[in-house]
């Protein structure tokens, strides 16, 4: 299996030395970077991973990275280090998702936890992404016409609004409502509405029942 990536992003060369030694004795995979640049240039990992993220660096701060990989799809757990900490930028930090806010000088320890946290979460986070994209593949699989009952079953409509709201028979929308629990894999309406919640199933307001 391959071992966890630790990516450490900061303009002090004896800093990224150091790290790249502590991380590498905890069993992990290092790569490190001088600037945020030189960081999003990098393609993403396929493997888990985090960042160890200086706050002030010149150009791109560290701060203006996290930021950067929030917009460009890219939002991976960090863990930030400083040696210039104030409370505001902790606050900001944490509020864009970050895992920990060390100052320096920092306990090893310390950071060797936050750092497992975050790749706890990263590890966390693709399952769930691998989740929604097994979910996202069942959908695909159903006809227009099923896309149209399933998004109407878990609203609660029983079948006979269904078939009003579409023009079909009710039996006709018996047989799609099978065929959809069968493709989307659910035992129940209610797992139903969970699956559908997960692929972000909308149904249409002007199939809503006015009386609903």
């Amino acid at each position: 299996m391959t071992a966890p990536v630790v990516f450490v992003v900061d303009d002090d060369a004896s800093v990224r030395k150091s790290l790249t030694r502590v991380m590498t004795s905890a069993g992990y995979t290092v790569e490190t970077f001088a600037s945020a640049r030189d960081f999003m240039a990098r393609a993403p990992s396929a493997d888990p991973c985090c960042v160890v993220l200086d706050v002030r660096m010149p150009g791109l701060t560290g701060l203006d990275l996290q930021e950067a990989l929030a917009g460009a799809g890219r939002p991976m757990p960090i863990v930030f280090i400083t040696g210039h900490g104030d409370v505001s930028m902790s606050v900001r930090a944490m509020k864009a998702g970050a895992v920990d806010f060390l100052t320096k000088p920092f306990d090893l320890d310390s950071l060797l936890a936050a750092v497992r946290r975050a790749l706890a979460k990263d590890l966390k986070d693709r399952s769930e992404e691998g989740r929604t994209a097994e979910v996202l593949a069942r959908v695909r699989r159903l006809t227009p016409r099923e896309t149209e009952v399933f998004a109407l079953v878990v609203t609660g409509m029983l079948n006979k609004q269904i078939a009003d709201a579409l023009g079909i028979g009710e039996k006709t929308v018996k047989v799609h409502r099978a065929r959809v629990m069968e493709k989307m894999q659910a035992g129940s309406v209610a797992e139903l509405v969970r699956l559908a919640d997960r692929a972000g199933v909308v149904v249409p307001a002007s199939f809503v029942p006015s009386d609903r």
